[in-house]
């Protein structure tokens, strides 16, 4: 019963230096215990000093004392270990640098678990327990353990700061309320802490569903990675497939002209042989001929020579012509010119379609929504380099600027003949295709249409087949002195807008989208088209009266 009744502190009975319960306890004459090992150890470090002394209150001994066990204290160790008392604390238990100590332990600090607002102190497990058992302390506000309790000290009337001025944004305490603050807009820091505490919930709930959003973003750009990737595979696949069959079709096909070549090379060899042999035996038959003329002639009989001339003189008729006309020296040349002409012709096959198959590549992209930019340096991020083509240009445009500037001319320009060309009207392309996110800038003189178009778009005939915006291979911009006007498929809107002889133009092949801004200190939309673009687009312009001009402005 007295033992139960007995509260003993657990640090009474540790070692200060160990920290752990007292094994084989002695006791120094200045009244401190520990264990044996452990002063002996700590002493043995001071005998080059030839001072002993106690670790806790620093007293000296000379000599160094001879300890003897403390028997009593010992076995109370070992009572109370058997009556519950616990080993010390855990080095974890005690305050590193990086913690909260407890403001009430003495000696080494344990760490604390709470601190309390009322109080501005903090607290270990023991000494905090009066909070939970105190009806007084209960009333106390406990948070977690903080070192900046005496920032809500306040340093010019070292009160509490339990006041909030809205005025100037800070906390106060109800005497700065008074003074300084007198007149502010100012409440209690639990009233201001309620209030920023609801907008503080409004923005976790704006978080938490951005959160959401952007979760249900990244699953379906996963989802979209696994479809690309299982997309790409069987694209490689398949195409490998093709390119395989092409191959394997094309050197048939060779295989083909190999063998009818020489099919016909032994054909026609075999029979010019033939002929060749029947030649040679005729010059045989003609030499063995000549011989007995000879003879006949070298004969001095002339009764003899008479007698054998009738028979010797007939000669037999040759079964050839007496001149073979050798052909010049083209016998195959014509099927190498025929395989010169497929070959260029799959090259112009595989070129336009390369440039299709590069598109589609291009424009395979995994995007957000991805808005149209709202500045101009926006715009720019995209701008692309437009260099006209000189085989669509018509012969009354006359192109500068290394290709950049048309202007049109009263006089037609010698340009060579060409299938791309624009014969009838005063227009030209663009010499690559645009892909993917294009910007650029047109500076103007006079009325231009400012146009995009399908590259099979007519390059003669009628309006209707080949005019920028008259048709359904074209979209296109008229800027002229009394505004804009903007076609596409002979449909003509008017649009009203700032006069410049600046225009900016945007493209978003694969969205689909493409508008037209007028440039000058600022940008202004002039009209938007949101549409599907099934083919690659060429940027183009058609100019409408001569002396006018349409040059590629290049940013600075």
């Amino acid at each position: 019963m007295e033992q139960q009744a007995v509260q003993v502190d657990r640090e009474t009975f540790s070692c200060s230096i160990c920290l752990d319960l007292l094994k084989d306890p002695v006791t120094t004459s200045c009244g401190h215990s520990y264990c044996m090992n452990c002063i002996k150890t700590h002493w043995d470090k001071e005998d080059q000093k030839g001072i002993h002394s106690c670790p806790q209150c620093r007293k000296n001994f000379i000599p160094r004392p001879v300890l003897e066990k403390n028997t009593m204290l010992a076995a109370l160790v070992e009572q109370l270990k058997k009556t519950g008392l616990q080993a010390a604390p855990a080095d974890h238990c005690y305050a590193g640098p990086e913690d909260v100590a407890c403001d009430f332990c003495t000696g080494r600090k344990l760490k604390a678990i709470k601190s309390c607002l009322f109080c501005l102190a903090s607290y270990c497990e023991k000494h905090l327990q009066p909070h939970y058992d105190v009806a007084p302390l209960k009333k106390h506000k406990l948070v977690e353990p903080s070192k900046n309790l005496q920032e809500n000290i306040c340093s010019r009337h070292d009160e509490v700061m339990k006041m909030f001025c809205r005025t100037d944004q800070k906390c106060i305490c109800y005497l700065c309320s008074v003074d300084e603050h007198k007149g502010h807009d100012t409440v209690s820091a639990a009233a201001e802490r309620t209030e920023r505490q609801r907008e503080l919930e409004v923005r976790r709930e704006e978080i938490q569903q951005r959160i959401q959003d952007r979760e249900k973003d990244v699953k379906l750009l996963q989802q979209e990675v696994e479809a690309i990737n299982h997309s790409a595979d069987k694209t490689v696949e398949d195409s490998e497939k093709i390119f395989t069959e092409l191959i394997r079709l094309i050197q048939k096909r060779s295989s083909d002209v190999k063998q009818q070549i020489r099919s016909q090379q032994e054909t026609e060899v075999s029979r010019v042989k033939e002929l060749q042999e029947k030649l040679e035996q005729e010059i045989t038959e003609l030499k063995r001929k000549d011989a007995e003329l000879k003879q006949l002639s070298n004969t001095e009989d002339h009764n003899q020579f008479l007698h054998n001339y009738p028979s010797l003189s007939a000669l037999s008729e040759s079964t050839h012509s007496s001149s073979i006309n050798i052909r010049p020296l083209r016998y195959f040349e014509d099927v190498t010119a025929a395989v010169s002409e497929l070959r260029d012709k799959l090259q112009d096959i595989l070129r336009d379609t390369w440039t299709n198959i590069s598109l589609t590549l291009t424009e395979v992209e995994v995007l957000l929504s991805e808005p149209e930019p709202k500045s101009r340096a926006g715009f720019l991020k995209y701008s692309c380099e437009i260099t006209l083509d000189p085989n669509t240009t018509n012969t009354q445009l006359l192109l500068s600027e290394e290709n950049r500037k048309v202007t049109m001319m009263d006089q037609h320009q010698s340009y060579s003949s060409h299938p791309d060309r624009f014969t009838d009207w005063p227009q030209v392309l663009r010499r690559e295709s645009l892909t993917g996110r294009c910007y650029w800038e047109v500076e103007r003189r006079g009325g231009v249409f400012v146009a995009v178009a399908y590259k099979n778009i007519s390059r003669t005939g009628s309006v209707n087949e080949c005019l920028f915006g008259f048709n359904d291979k074209s979209w296109s911009l008229y800027c002229y002195q009394e505004g804009y006007k903007f076609g596409h498929n002979n449909i003509w809107t008017s649009i009203s807008g700032p006069g410049s002889s600046r225009v900016g133009v945007y493209l978003d092949h694969r969205a689909g989208l493409l508008s037209f801004y007028s440039i000058s200190e600022t940008m202004t939309l002039l009209h938007r088209v949101q549409t599907t673009f099934t083919q690659p687009l060429y940027a183009g312009f058609w100019v409408w009266v001569i002396g006018g001009s349409a040059e590629l402005y290049k940013p600075k």
